[in-house]
């Protein structure tokens, strides 16, 4: 992989949620603090209760954040890929990392570390406030995620994984139908709704056959009213 330009640095940074309220000097003086990096395949980039000193951002790959027990279950949490960043919670509190974080493909990005993005945030305030505006975005989705996975059965953990995944592509304006391509494998894929792969696949030909999505290969053409409608009946019948 080619080594990473100040000017694709620049670039990551502005388009990373967690810094897209920040102005453009504030980016010029957090790439300056950029270092590049790349892994292979395979390659632990760090584990739970490692020490937390920087924050990773991915310009390529994808990295795989997971837990696992000492019986060696593992619970995939999330996967990041271009363009999102990885272990900014070590910028707040320098503590130990809470979760692995395993490259999935090769994968290239920038680590920043914590001492220089204090001495930063120090002196431009408005980094402070798009940290906590990222936190609480991060808070709510892993909420969202662990509704799903507490209190609905299989199929309606599909669904809301889904219409989340739009959310976080569209915000609130979701077009009518629109493609999804998830970026994992269905082993992957099953492994963070906690199910088995042969039953998330039998959940996405049922919506597919209801008329809920559609499949182009690996990709999901997703009817955003048909999505909204089936969680909703759900709710109303719940209550």
């Amino acid at each position: 992989m080619t080594a990473t330009t100040r000017r694709e640095i620049v670039q990551l940074l502005a388009g990373a949620p967690i810094f897209t309220a920040v102005d453009r000097n504030t980016i010029d003086a957090l790439a300056d603090l950029a270092v590049s990096r790349s892994w292979t395949a395979g390659a632990v980039l760090f584990n739970r209760g490692d020490d937390g000193s920087y924050l990773l951002a991915l310009t390529e790959g994808r990295v795989r954040l997971s837990v696992s027990s000492a019986q060696g279950r593992e619970l995939v949490l999330r996967h990041v890929g271009p363009g999102e960043v990885v272990g900014e919670f070590a910028l707040i509190d320098g503590l130990p990392r809470s979760a692995d974080a395993t490259a999935v493909e090769a994968s290239k990005g920038i680590i920043i570390q914590r001492a220089g993005f204090l001495r930063l945030a120090e002196a431009r305030p408005s980094l402070g406030m798009a940290l906590a505006r990222h936190l609480c975005a991060l808070l709510r989705s892993t909420n969202y995620q662990m509704e799903s996975v507490v209190l609905y059965d299989l199929r309606m953990r599909v669904a809301r994984f889904i219409l989340l995944a739009l959310r976080e592509l569209h915000g609130e304006d979701i077009p009518p139908q629109t493609a999804l391509r998830l970026g994992y494998s269905q082993t992957e894929f099953a492994a963070i709704l906690g199910a088995s792969r042969p039953k998330v696949n039998q959940v996405l030909q049922t919506l597919i056959s209801d008329g809920v999505l559609q499949r182009d290969g690996d990709i999901l053409i997703c009817l955003r009213d048909r999505l909204e409608r089936l969680l909703d009946d759900h709710d109303l019948k719940s209550d």
